[in-house]
């Protein structure tokens, strides 16, 4: 699962013309250690949405990769 995040994270990245990542854990912060900003987080909402069915936001923020996961896997 992360593998395909990575990816996702990696897209938002190149189509906003920043560097890619080569890795994330579950404690990787979106916005300190990824770099993202609301646009960023705006992009990667819809990418996940669409790929997962889920809307990351839907019962608030999230801030690490970890809680994206929880999302994704209820």
């Amino acid at each position: 699962m992360l593998d395909k995040l990575l990816i996702i994270i990696n897209t938002v990245l190149s189509n906003r013309g920043k560097n890619p990542i080569s890795a994330i854990t579950e404690n990787s912060h979106l916005r300190n250690d990824i770099g993202f900003d609301s646009l960023d987080l705006a992009e990667l909402t819809v990418r996940i949405e669409a790929a997962y069915d889920v809307d990351i936001f839907e019962d608030g923020i999230v801030n690490t990769i970890g809680e994206i996961l929880q999302k994704i896997e209820k």
